[in-house]
């Protein structure tokens, strides 16, 4: 299996039984493993701070904003359309309550140091 990053998992079952009860299951939620791969430890987890949830791909987008790069450069590193990468760092902005790129990684930052 592999997620939308490119990152590779394997899941495995052994089982005694012909058609084990959780072959039975997987056959029947086959998006299940997909999921179960992308939520592993290797995983980015979806950040808290001050109350304020960001999904990975927002913290990923502020960390390149933050290191001086543009929506277009993130979009290179990333691989994905500029608008996307604006669409990730405006929700971030809102989420965060403010104007601007730069006042959001200052926030988060303050943040972050707050809470070590």
């Amino acid at each position: 299996m592999h997620d939308h990053r490119g990152r590779f998992s394997a899941l495995t079952f052994a089982s005694d039984e012909s058609h084990p009860p959780l072959l039975r299951s997987l056959t029947r939620y086959e998006k299940a493993p997909t999921f179960i791969s992308m939520s592993g430890a290797g995983s980015p987890t979806i950040g808290w701070w001050d109350g304020v949830t960001l999904t990975p791909r927002e913290l990923e987008c502020l960390k390149w904003a933050s290191r001086g790069k543009s929506a277009w450069d993130i979009s290179q590193l990333l691989g994905v359309s500029r608008r996307t990468v604006t669409f990730h760092l405006e929700n971030a902005k809102a989420k965060l309550g403010v104007r601007t790129i730069s006042q959001a990684v200052v926030r988060l930052a303050a943040s972050r140091q707050a809470k070590s």
